[in-house]
């Protein structure tokens, strides 16, 4: 049975700001990327730790693909909202999902994932290590 975290949806809520949009008020579609990272960011720290925590342990998460789909625009001032799901979790590497809404409509704009492997400092590619499988399970 998967662990409860692992299946977890984490949701993170932001106004989109005039630096992240185009010369239409259009978000660029570039700063979904960012957008995932703030969800992922938020989703460690809403499961009790955050990404500084890995750094500082010696290990790394880097992204290793990500896949984008856009559905639909958001514009200067929408509220952004990301869901973040845990989607795969693997001995090496791990997924996450997301979803970004409008959050003044709930309309799903934008799905990807991202994967990241684990490394440890000097970038070798590891096994979660041990103190990370309460957070990500095994």
């Amino acid at each position: 049975m998967p662990d409860q975290r692992s299946t977890a949806t984490r949701e993170t809520v932001f106004p989109a700001r005039y630096a992240e949009t185009d010369a239409m008020g259009v978000v660029h579609h570039a700063t979904y990327l960012i957008y995932f990272e703030e969800g992922r960011s938020q989703y460690m720290r809403d499961m009790g730790s955050d990404y500084a925590r890995v750094e500082a342990s010696g290990y790394q998460l880097p992204v290793t693909e990500t896949s984008i789909r856009f559905l639909g625009s958001l514009r200067y001032g929408d509220m952004v909202r990301v869901r973040t799901q845990l989607q795969e979790n693997r001995s090496r590497r791990v997924t996450f999902s997301y979803e970004i809404l409008n959050g003044n409509d709930d309309a799903v704009l934008v799905t990807g994932f991202t994967r990241h492997v684990w490394t440890d400092a000097d970038g070798k590619v590891t096994r979660v290590p041990d103190s990370w499988k309460q957070l990500f399970g095994d």
